[in-house]
């Protein structure tokens, strides 16, 4: 079996603070395809964002995590239950869910193991959705300039499964059934600080920074601040590609 990655623990403070959520629309699509809601798994929840959401539909939300240190800076609350483990090994009774999520932390699983789990977990006729996002966009100049950084400076230190974004889950293994593809976006709205917060949060980053001692982001920040306006807040979006299954 493929080892689990867990990437995030280090900075899960960080990561809450800076990861962009989930629009309206998406959860509302998901809600148009599911029968009960009764119970959802939010698998690798990170900080618990999706699960809050549906937890506002849902009379229960377990939310697990490989990373204890994001589940430490989860948002409690009544209706979710957080929970360490594997993605491929779940504590759960069989035929539990009724709709199982995965926000941008499919491509750290063990495909084959984790589909055999979610048909274990699933009820009969529940909704999979499993969805990420891509690069951001900004405008021509600083997304140039991100693009650069991404492509360039850091590439060599992401982890291989990354490309799995950059297929947009393309070439993962799905087998389930009435297989729906759909497209959404994140829109935030960020200052230049905001902006380098949320590069702070990538692994490979981290990574860069673990092997030379130094940040790669203070070389690009002089660079976008010549792009961004004095104290301005622009608007920053995130293509999100969402695919969903009936298991």
């Amino acid at each position: 079996m493929k080892a689990s990655i867990d990437n995030f623990s280090t900075s899960s403070a960080q990561y809450a603070q800076f990861r962009p959520d989930y629009p309206t629309e998406l959860f509302e699509y998901l809600y148009s395809r599911v029968s009960n809601f009764d119970c959802a798994w939010d698998c690798g929840t990170g900080n618990g964002q999706v699960a809050l959401t549906l937890a506002e539909r849902f009379a229960s939300v377990q939310a697990t995590d490989l990373s204890a240190n994001q589940i430490a800076n989860a948002t409690p609350h009544p209706r979710v239950h957080y929970g360490v483990c594997r993605a491929e090994a779940s504590p759960f009774s069989a035929q539990q869910f009724d709709l199982i999520t995965v926000a941008q932390a499919l491509h750290w699983f063990d495909f084959a193991a984790f589909n055999q789990e979610v048909k274990r977990v699933a009820k009969p006729g529940a909704l999979i959705a499993v969805w990420g996002y891509g690069l951001l966009t900004i405008n021509a100049e600083i997304d140039l300039l991100v693009q650069q950084f991404y492509t360039g400076v850091i590439d060599q230190y992401w982890d291989a499964e990354r490309h799995h974004i950059d297929e947009a889950y393309a070439n993962i293994p799905f087998p389930f059934a009435a297989i729906e593809k759909r497209t959404f976006s994140i829109e935030k709205h960020w200052n230049l600080a905001q902006l380098c917060g949320y590069l702070g949060t990538w692994s490979s980053v981290k990574k860069y920074i673990q092997q030379h001692g130094e940040d790669p982001l203070a070389a690009l920040y002089p660079q976008l601040q010549k792009q961004w306006p004095e104290d301005a807040v622009l608007s920053v979006r995130f293509p999100i590609f969402l695919q969903t299954g009936i298991v």
